[in-house]
């Protein structure tokens, strides 16, 4: 259930009107949860710095595409807050990571609170809605995952606690394994570690729920628990 917000924070007119046209998850809530939505989305862009990078100007449109994402990933959560990040930092097109000197289209920097992004692959991710590829997604699913060590909030014991039972499971059905091997359903990018499992698996989740729910309907069943995703017919 999602909690009752007081104090609601507001977006612009232009703001509203970018997250009406451009951002069809939100379209699919009911009108309670959309007012909801605007005043998290509104308190997540009022707490987090934005900085182009490369000559990249910031846009209302990036801002609030972006942002938008964070939400609605963690809409199910009290502590929506992502406190891990502090600072967001948005590139044109693949940038260069001093942290293994490659080219990257997003990473997430805990120890710095940064979380830096491709604007042009982030769109792609947008454009095409039902490829399991969405830079936006898999990042900030990083980020929670990431800040569900970090933090102690009932939202991420849930979602660490989730994420444990699921490897559990996993780990005692090793015909489920094979399965999720066999099927292709997840890229192969997923099987790198666990923390690319855990955004493969959201990216599947968000963009392709019912044939994640059809072919694996119990790890299907731990990713909603742990996002605590009961709206917008998921």
């Amino acid at each position: 259930m999602l909690n009752f917000v007081l104090l609601k924070k507001s977006l612009t007119e232009k703001q509203i009107r970018i997250l009406e046209k451009q951002f069809t998850f939100y379209s699919r809530l009911s009108r309670k949860e959309q007012l909801i939505f605007r005043h998290r989305l509104a308190t997540f862009i009022d707490n987090k710095s934005f900085y182009g990078r490369d000559g990249l100007e910031l846009t209302d449109e990036i801002i609030v595409l972006i942002s938008a994402t964070a939400v609605k990933l963690t809409f199910g959560f009290r502590d929506y807050s992502l406190s891990i990040i502090k600072t967001l930092l948005v590139y044109p097109e693949a940038f260069y990571s001093k942290i293994n000197e490659q080219l990257h289209k997003g990473e997430v920097n805990p120890m710095l609170g940064i979380l830096a992004l491709s604007w042009k692959d982030f769109k792609q991710g947008y454009d095409i809605d039902n490829d399991n590829l969405n830079l936006g997604i898999h990042e900030f699913s990083h980020a929670i995952h990431l800040n569900s060590f970090k933090n102690n909030d009932i939202s991420s014991l849930i979602f660490r606690d989730g994420f444990k039972a699921l490897k559990r499971y996993l780990k005692d059905n090793e015909t489920k394994r094979q399965q999720l091997i066999s099927t292709k359903y997840f890229r192969a990018y997923a099987y790198t570690n666990e923390y690319e499992f855990m955004a493969v698996l959201i990216e599947c989740f968000i963009e392709t729920p019912q044939e994640f729910k059809s072919k694996f309907p119990k790890m299907y069943k731990y990713v909603k628990e742990m996002l605590n995703f009961n709206f917008a017919d998921y």
